[in-house]
């Protein structure tokens, strides 16, 4: 069950593009308002004493900065990715990620890695490269190689999607260390409330005719999501919750299927069952 509370996460999340297109407003003014809203539904739990009672100490704070920091970064990283390269190329080295959580856990948390995690990852790699493509990618690549090192947008774009993968993995581990110490419902509060402050000095504007998709992003993209994310990485290994995360650019695809009526070449079904089979296989193992 804790895995499927992560896959049911990762399905809400991938609505995430859909609903940036619908809004037309500046991702930073989107992510600040939705946190707001969010802040809103979720200070509700602290009527309950219980919640109240699981507030971290003041000495902890400045950790759930640290992750709020890091969600930030991978945000802005992987759209900015997305604005200078392809979106194949920002997906393929987005999802570097898996790889470099499944060693991080190794030598962080002590996980161990399974003959069917490193099945999970080479399928779902593997789908997610059939889905996308991959010829850009190493094209770029095989420039920097043979013409020397010229900055293009190209490889402005990889570079940062490399490091939204990174700072992705580095998250995960975080988020599977605190929900060790405290509570999944309290730390989303928290966190959001840091983003929000951080975000505020950088906020111009209200558009009011939008607030029906801050208040739906508030209540689901960061209200509900994490609290599954976060409740069930409170149980799931680090490694198996990475590996779900393919499943975003297949829900993706879905959402654009049923809402925008984009329908994806043969190659995207082929890659997406291949996603599908390495979620199955990894919720199966959990």
């Amino acid at each position: 069950m804790p895995s499927l509370y992560i896959a049911a996460a990762i399905l809400i999340w991938s609505s995430l593009g859909l609903i940036v297109r619908m809004s037309g407003v500046e991702v930073h003014v989107l992510i600040f308002y939705s946190t707001c809203f969010s802040l809103v539904f979720q200070s509700l739990m602290f009527t309950d004493e219980r919640y109240r009672r699981s507030f971290p100490p003041l000495n902890r704070l400045p950790f759930i900065f640290l992750l709020s920091v890091c969600l930030l970064l991978n945000t802005f990283t992987f759209l900015f990715a997305y604005a200078n390269t392809s979106i194949a190329n920002a997906v393929l080295t987005h999802y570097i990620a898996p790889v470099i959580v499944a060693f991080l856990a190794v030598v962080f948390l002590g996980e161990r890695i399974t003959g069917r995690i490193v099945a999970s990852i080479i399928l779902a790699s593997t789908g997610l490269w059939i889905m996308l493509g991959g010829a850009t990618i190493m094209e770029c690549f095989r420039n920097v190689f043979s013409e020397g090192f010229h900055l293009t947008r190209d490889l402005i774009g990889i570079t940062s999607g490399l490091v939204s993968g990174l700072v992705y993995a580095v998250l995960v581990i975080l988020v599977r260390v605190f929900t060790q110490k405290f509570n999944p419902y309290v730390l989303v509060f928290i966190q959001n409330a840091f983003m929000a402050l951080i975000l505020l000095p950088f906020v111009r504007v209200f558009p009011a005719e939008k607030i029906w998709i801050f208040a739906l992003m508030g209540a689901l993209h960061s209200t509900a999501a994490p609290f599954l994310y976060y409740k069930g990485l409170s149980s799931v290994q680090a490694n198996r919750a990475a590996v779900l995360g393919y499943l975003e650019p297949v829900g993706a695809i879905i959402f654009s299927m049923i809402f925008l009526a984009e329908f994806p070449p043969l190659n995207a079904y082929i890659g997406g069952g291949l996603i599908l089979l390495s979620g199955y296989l990894t919720v199966k193992e959990g």
